[in-house]
C-alpha cells in the first residue's frame, strides 16, 4: 500500500471516529509499518493527530 492510499483510507476512519474505526486505523498502521517502517506510522499518527483521536502513540508496536 502506497502512504498516499494509507492516508486516504486513515482520513475517512478518522472522519467516522467510532471504536471500529480504531481497530481499522491499527490495522492500515501495522500495513505500513511492515511496508515502510515505524518512522512513517509515526508521521501518520502525527499527520491525523491519531494519539488524541484514538489513542495511538508514537512509537508504538501496532500488530494486528
Amino acid at each position: 500500500m502506497t502512504l498516499d492510499r494509507a492516508r486516504e483510507l486513515i482520513l475517512i476512519q478518522v472522519e467516522m471516529g467510532g471504536g471500529y474505526n480504531r481497530n481499522s486505523v491499527r490495522v492500515l498502521l501495522a500495513e505500513v509499518n511492515r511496508e515502510h517502517g515505524q518512522a512513517a506510522v509515526d508521521q501518520l499518527i502525527h499527520e491525523f493527530s491519531l494519539d488524541d483521536k484514538f489513542g495511538l502513540q508514537p512509537g508504538q508496536n501496532i500488530q494486528t
